[in-house]
């Protein structure tokens, strides 16, 4: 493809020759002679110098990079569409695989496309234009959107509702038991039926062996355009915000309350019935006690502001030293024959 028309598609301003041609998009210390890559975080810029590609897509303040290039107010969400250009994702043909087995009384919409061993109970609604890949289960009682993907061994339990361009990676449960239990007299615990749902709003995605429980009563809520990584546990009842990301590992205990545009990093952990405020930013391994006001950058364990919390983890590392200069000051302080 031409770097004139990949800059037209993209919408980049052009420096450089229009036909020069472009054969794949890489990163940028794997590019080769003929592909296009990307500058977005200023520590890789020194790379500029030693990149083998043939034309780089980068912000316009950054500095001339010695080859064509794409000017882009957002540089890694133009690589990002690049790479549409040169591997389209692939839509199976549609159909229904005759190893299927789907309740009579089931709707689908339009154009699906039905893989080997997809389980679809009765009652469920399925919109146009969805792709089901193997193995897939779908509860009694789901209402499904237009333009879900589901990937192999994802499941959807009884009476969840699901909006449009929803993605489900492998092995992601959506609707699962909450963690609800009684304790009894003799120590033992009584299962508290979970008669709540779920509900994922339009634009959603949840990675491979995400679980995302449903209520006791009530809902649980994925709002729209939120994201949850990989390994990710999002407790029954909670509400999570929209563009919020939740990352690989984090957890979220029962009835917390997420606004729009938060991060929770890796291994975030959220405990239960708090209000985490719009903007927010958790960095790895941040445990959450308390509720968070919004556009904080919090870190450490109990959570605090990210700016301090630099500052103690430094201090933790000379901690010894610090602990040992404390001891001298008060041995020589309780010492009778101390100087006056």
């Amino acid at each position: 493809m031409r770097l004139g028309d990949i800059a037209k598609k993209l919408g980049c301003t052009l420096e450089g020759p229009e036909d020069l041609e472009i054969t794949a998009v890489a990163g940028i210390e794997e590019a080769g002679p003929s592909e296009l890559t990307f500058l977005s975080n200023p520590k890789y810029r020194r790379k500029l110098q030693t990149t083998r590609a043939a034309a780089v897509i980068l912000s316009p303040a950054d500095p001339d990079p010695g080859r064509p290039a794409l000017r882009s107010a957002n540089p890694y969400l133009d690589f990002a569409r690049a790479l549409e250009l040169f591997y389209p994702p692939a839509r199976p043909e549609p159909g229904i695989h005759p190893t299927a087995v789907i309740a009579a009384d089931a709707k689908v919409g339009r154009n699906p496309s039905i893989g080997p061993y997809v389980v679809v109970e009765r009652g469920v609604e399925i919109g146009d234009d969805c792709v089901i890949k193997a193995h897939v289960m779908i509860y009694s009682g789901a209402r499904i959107g237009h333009r879900f993907l589901a990937h192999s061994h994802a499941v959807v339990r009884e009476k969840v509702q699901i909006g449009d361009d929803v993605i489900l990676q492998n092995g992601a449960i959506i609707g699962s038991d909450g963690f609800g239990f009684a304790r009894q007299a003799d120590g033992s615990y009584y299962k508290i039926i979970q008669a709540g749902t779920v509900v994922i709003e339009d634009g959603v995605e949840v990675q491979a062996n995400a679980c995302i429980d449903r209520a006791t009563v009530g809902e649980t809520r994925l709002r729209r355009g939120a994201k949850v990584d990989n390994l990710v546990q999002v407790g029954h009842a909670c509400d999570i915000g929209q563009n919020t990301l939740l990352c690989g590992q984090s957890g979220l205990a029962g009835s917390c309350r997420v606004g729009k545009n938060v991060v929770l990093a890796g291994q975030v952990g959220v405990a239960g019935h708090l209000a985490i405020g719009d903007n927010v930013i958790a960095t790895a391994q941040t445990g959450i006690p308390s509720n968070v006001d919004s556009n904080k950058i919090i870190s450490g364990y109990p959570a605090m502001d990210n700016s301090r919390w630099l500052k103690c983890s430094a201090a933790y590392a000379r901690l010894p030293e610090i602990h040992a200069a404390v001891r001298k000051h008060i041995k020589r302080s309780n010492s009778p024959d101390k100087s006056e």
